[in-house]
């Protein structure tokens, strides 16, 4: 993209490149955790360095660092553990092991009491 990059381009020749495109980057200092959640993880990054490149208006945020990734947990409603505690006259310990297991699906975990 830029010629003469990758052979040790002067540091302010690239600086005054870059802001004559109207292209203004800026770390973020003392970040001290980055999160990228998904419906199925957690991507945690606790030596993150974060940058900002504004180009024209649009802002691009750039995080490097090492990864460390989490699987998450389905937040189980009070109401569904009580409505499969009544439906199975279980307790709360199966009801919510049941739901964990079938990803909050009502009836798979009650289906799933009721079998065993």
């Amino acid at each position: 993209m830029f010629p003469g990059l990758g052979k040790g381009i002067n540091p302010r020749k690239m600086a005054s490149m870059m802001k004559q495109m109207g292209i203004d980057i800026k770390e973020i200092e003392n970040v001290e955790e980055v999160i990228i959640r998904t419906p199925e993880k957690d991507i945690i990054f606790k030596d993150a360095e974060v940058s900002i490149m504004d180009a024209r208006g649009t802002k691009t945020y750039q995080v490097m660092g090492t990864p460390h990734e989490v699987p998450r947990e389905a937040k189980i409603p009070e109401d569904d553990v009580k409505l499969v505690m009544e439906q199975t006259k279980s307790n709360d310990a199966d009801a919510r092991r049941a739901l964990s297991e079938t990803k909050g699906d009502i009836a798979a975990a009650i289906l799933k009491l009721t079998k065993t």
